[in-house]
């Protein structure tokens, strides 16, 4: 079975401000980009709603997955295991709680393995998702970040 890979990232102008998410998921020779924009919300919950809206779009449980971000704040939540603990403690004083729940949902599904890139820098997907992420902020139509406590 190939292993599906997945580049992330997030935007928000201002923080909080108009934000984005950007996600190119690669599986064996097949590509697909998906973005999104929000009014009001903040550049970690877009960080984090591009990697749910990834894994939102998966047909079938128990893949091995690779999800690629800049964002320290979500790579070491999952890597370091403090998003487990935070769910144990039910999220008490932590920001981002509906995310993070609904990222272990869809985590529990699937083998997932979050590697830190650096943003901005010559890894041309990330570049991508950059790209996604703040046009889908500069967008129109852009939808109501519900859970955003700002």
């Amino acid at each position: 079975m190939s292993q599906l890979v997945i580049y992330t990232d997030g935007a928000a102008r201002g923080n909080p401000g108009p934000g984005g998410y950007g996600a190119v998921l690669h599986w064996g020779n097949t590509i697909k980009e998906i973005s999104g924009g929000f009014k009001h919300t903040t550049n970690n919950r877009m960080e984090l709603v591009a990697a749910i809206e990834a894994l939102k779009l998966l047909k079938r449980d128990g893949l091995d997955i690779t999800i690629y971000s800049d964002s320290a704040y979500v790579v070491n939540s999952v890597e370091k295991r403090w998003v487990f603990n935070w769910a144990r403690t039910g999220y008490k004083g932590k920001k981002n709680a509906d995310l993070w729940a609904l990222y272990l949902q869809l985590h529990k599904k699937h083998k997932i393995k979050f590697v830190w890139v650096k943003g901005h820098a010559d890894n041309q997907w990330n570049n991508r998702c950059d790209i996604l992420a703040t046009s889908a902020a500069d967008g129109r139509d852009l939808k109501e970040d519900t859970g955003f406590e700002g």
